[in-house]
């Protein structure tokens, strides 16, 4: 494995990551009926999404930043 596809895993895991906790954030603002806090975890999710996205781009194209 090289260092680009390493580093792309790396991404991928984070976004993975980054998602997790949206998630759980997004219960948290559910079960307290915040509603700022709840547009922050979709916003998040959203973020996550995107990132995880990328990750599997440039490991199908192989070309890492």
């Amino acid at each position: 494995m090289n260092i680009k596809k390493a580093k792309g895993f790396l991404g991928l895991a984070g976004a993975v990551g980054g998602a997790v906790a949206a998630v759980s954030g997004l219960r948290a603002a559910r079960e307290k009926n915040d509603k700022l806090a709840l547009a922050n975890a979709i916003a998040s999710i959203a973020v996550a999404i995107t990132g995880a996205a990328l990750a599997v781009r440039a490991l199908r194209k192989d070309d890492l930043a």
